[in-house]
């Protein structure tokens, strides 16, 4: 990304697609992990609330709200990894 810009360029927003929708796959997959302790309602509310996320992150023209954005889906999936409800996705 450009170093002391405000605004995403078009180049800064192709580059991290890839990256935003990697990562929101991601964690729709791990979502369904048996290791996590969800009722089906509960993994269908949080699916939900990660397409949310996304959906709003998606309209993001700001390189630290779309870097923000990363850093967290990042987090998040390494604790659904583990099978653990990360607190940014509230139970």
């Amino acid at each position: 990304m450009a170093k002391g810009l405000i605004w995403a360029t078009a180049e800064d927003i192709v580059t991290n697609r890839e990256r935003v929708l990697s990562l929101y796959r991601q964690m729709l997959r791990s979502l369904n992990s048996p290791k996590l302790p969800l009722t089906l309602g509960a993994r269908l509310a949080k699916k939900a609330e990660v397409r949310t996320i996304f959906m709003l992150g998606s309209d993001e023209r700001s390189i630290h709200n779309i870097a923000d954005l990363i850093d967290t889906a990042e987090y998040c999936l390494s604790r659904l990894k583990k099978g653990e409800i990360p607190k940014h996705i509230p139970t």
